[in-house]
């Protein structure tokens, strides 16, 4: 489910009878959204994904796992995912109460996780004798280090949202009472600064991720996306104060 408010996208997972398990039908739904999205640059500069309901995600459904699901094209959720994780616009996932395992993949494609402090994060693969094919093995170590991603992915333990704060999980953990509004703050104030950097800063740091010190320097000498549009005017504004 999609709604925009003032240049922000809000994707909502809506299955809050299923505590928003993930099955094919999300996916799907998401996906025709994401291709919309990658074309309205213009028209949307950030990308909230949260849950409806009492939950971010409970995680892979794991009835469509038993009865075995009818995939599009084979791998289809993780390239979905990733399709999040490369829209231009910067991606803010937004988690309150439950995100587990598949979720937790999908939470991971965000560029900043924003958590309650209900959140509860956690990776079940081995609980259920499975292993991760949605990103988890990739993007977790890259967010809280190597050591604390074995830890996860070895325990299945679950981990509250101030614990996931102080791991560098989520970067921010907000009070219940104000995570709605926390987020739409933290949203417009970074869309208060110049959509031109917003995204060519995220591309930046997508297309560097990896590389060594010298080869990211001359990245970003040579294929920095230089100066916006609205520099002048930015600029402009500033000497007038």
């Amino acid at each position: 489910m999609r709604s925009d408010k003032d240049g922000i996208a809000h994707l909502s997972i809506n299955r809050p009878d299923k505590l928003n398990a993930l099955n094919v039908e999300v996916f799907t739904e998401l996906n025709a959204h994401l291709v919309a999205l990658e074309a309205q640059a213009d028209k949307i500069g950030c990308v909230v994904l949260r849950g409806a309901g009492r939950c971010f995600s409970a995680g892979h459904d794991l009835k469509d796992i038993a009865t075995g699901e009818k995939l599009p094209r084979p791998n289809f959720q993780a390239h979905v995912i990733e399709r999040l994780a490369n829209l231009p616009q910067p991606v803010v996932t937004a988690v309150h109460s439950h995100c587990y395992t598949g979720a937790l993949e999908l939470a991971l494609a965000g560029d900043v996780i924003l958590a309650s402090e209900n959140a509860k994060f956690a990776d079940t693969h081995a609980k259920w004798a499975l292993t991760p094919v949605w990103g988890m093995s990739q993007r977790l170590p890259r967010r809280v280090g190597k050591s604390k991603a074995m830890e996860m992915m070895l325990t299945a333990r679950t981990y509250s949202g101030r614990e996931a704060e102080r791991m560098g999980l989520c970067n921010i953990c907000f009070a219940d009472d104000a995570f709605e509004a926390s987020v739409e703050d933290f949203c417009r104030a970074m869309l208060a600064n110049s959509w031109f950097s917003l995204r060519a800063n995220k591309k930046l740091l997508r297309d560097s991720d990896g590389l060594s010190l010298d080869a990211g320097l001359a990245h970003e000498i040579y294929n920095s996306e230089g100066v916006g549009p609205d520099m002048a005017a930015r600029i402009g504004g500033f000497g007038k104060k």
